[in-house]
Order: structure tokens, then sequence, then C-alpha cells
């Protein structure tokens, strides 16, 4: 979608347990920031997530600091920044995966088309199959390829009729671009596919149960270049039909897939501006300081 200065550096650092905050190897520190502050837009007029003063903490420790963002309706947003910024546990927000997590508590108001998603009466399973997630390394359950992409529905019962879970499957490998890959063996085990395969596997179990928003945890971290090809071709078909929300250490990938980029730092949303602005003028000098290779 966007291409960035060839001197910007290509990042692929991969923390997996991004509540951990360790202090990041950065010329710049919070003295930077104000707090609660984000500059370049924020906000959107046809936002599908609307996110207020969102706090986000591990025991006492205040891993997000006041993040407000609107995520719009169809868009593909990339989050970005150092290691253990926060970028990973924001994005567990969005459908409630940091609750699984004891010492873990959320503040602020989060909305979902105008209704709190941390909201008591929330049915956590309905959110989560209206919020999709697709994680860092591939997680196929130990079953069939069929099987994999047909458990969602079977659990939320849209389809009552076994030529219904056909047509849903077939649909979903369609739009993962797998089916004429596997159309011949669906009946074998999801486990032993390639690597890429098993995440566009994940993308399709994902998008079996029509969700509308599909949040995307460094999906090709573990891949090889081609399989990474193959994924961000599909986020740019998906994207028609879903919002896309995607954490990534690679700022070449956030540049060609993503339509608005944030830039974290520390727990702080420091910008968000259209992806071409971000790395090619942004407005904040931390996010400067961070794009062309200065720290992180």
């Amino acid at each position: 979608m966007n291409s960035i200065p060839a001197n910007v550096a290509e990042k692929t650092l991969h923390d997996e347990n991004e509540q951990q905050i360790p202090v990041a190897e950065s010329p710049h520190s919070d003295a930077d920031i104000v707090e609660g502050k984000t500059v370049g837009t924020p906000f959107a007029d046809n936002a599908k997530f609307k996110l207020r003063d969102v706090e986000v903490f591990y025991g006492e420790t205040r891993a997000i600091k006041n993040v407000s963002l609107d995520i719009a309706s169809n868009e593909v947003i990339a989050f970005i920044g150092p290691s253990g910024c926060g970028k990973s546990t924001f994005l567990r927000c969005l459908n409630r995966m940091n609750d699984s997590i004891d010492i873990c508590r959320v503040k602020g108001t989060l909305e979902l088309d105008g209704q709190d998603i941390y909201d008591p009466r929330q049915d956590v399973v309905e959110l989560r199959a209206r919020v999709g997630m697709v994680f860092q390394k591939p997680n196929p359950f130990p079953k069939s390829i069929y099987d994999n992409v047909a458990y969602g529905p079977r659990i939320h019962g849209l389809a009552n009729r076994k030529s219904d879970l056909d047509d849903i499957v077939e649909s979903s490998l369609r739009k993962a671009g797998l089916w004429d890959e596997v159309k011949d063996r669906l009946d074998s085990t999801a486990t032993g596919m390639s690597g890429g395969q098993q995440q566009r596997l994940c993308i399709a179990r994902a998008i079996a149960v029509s969700p509308e928003v599909v949040l995307m945890d460094e999906p090709c971290s573990a891949l090889d270049p081609i399989a990474t090809a193959k994924v961000e071709e599909l986020i740019a078909e998906l994207s028609e039909s879903y919002t896309i929300v995607i954490v990534t250490h690679s700022m070449q990938q956030a540049a060609r897939v993503s339509h608005r980029t944030a830039y974290f730092h520390l727990g702080h949303l420091v910008e968000v501006n259209d992806t071409n602005t971000v790395f090619t003028s942004p407005e904040h000098q931390m996010t400067e300081s961070y794009i062309t290779g200065r720290f992180g």
C-alpha cells in the first residue's frame, strides 16, 4: 500500500512478553512526551472502536498510559514501537484477552460500535466472535484442516446443516488464499502444513465466524519472506471486508499493509498518522528517531 525511504532501518525484534516494560534504548525519556497527548490524527469520523483514556496495569506497573485512539471501519492500522512499549498489551485490550492475566487491570472507555466492551454484561465469547485474533506463532488445533475452520461456526451455531458448514469452510479458505492448496486434503491434520499455510489457516479460522475486526499480533514474525508476502497480500484483500489491527516490529511491513500507523513508546501513544506521513514526515521527534534507527 505504501513505500518508505530506503534509509529506514528494517526492524525485526521480537518480544513475546510485552507486558514486561523494559527501559528502551532511546535518547529520549518520558519527559519528551505529554501524557495523553498524541500528535497527528488519532481520531476518525467512521470509528469502529472508540478508545478513551485507556490505562492498563500489571499489578502496580502501568503498562499503558492514558491512551485515546479511534480505529476506523475497514482500515488497516499498524502498531509500531520498540520492544516492550505496550503494543501487544493494547491490542489485547480490544477483545479482552488480558482478562486471562490475573494481575491485569484495564481502565478507561473502550467502545465497539458505541457499546462498552468492558461492561459486566458483555458476553466475552460473543465479543471474541466479533473481534477475532491471529497470534504471533501459528496455533492450529491438532485436528483436520476442515475441523480447524469449522470449529468456530460449530460452537457459535452458525451452520445447521453439513452443507452450510461446507460452504463456510470453503469460503473461509478461499478468503485466506488456501483453498486451491488444501481442497484435496481437508481431512489431513493441520499440524502437517507449512508454517505459512498454518498461519493462513489460523486467519481462515478467525474469519469463519464472520468477525467485524481481526487483530493480528506479529502474524509474520515466524514466517519466511514468501509466506510473509502471501499473508500481506491477504491482509490487503481482507481490509475490504474487515477492520484490521496489526502489531509489527517490521516497519517495512507496516508501510506495505497499513493505512494508518500508530507509534507507541513506553506505554504512551506518541503519534498516529496516515502511514506515508509517519514514514516520510513524522510530526513527533521521537517517531522520527525511531523510524530512522536511532533507537529501538
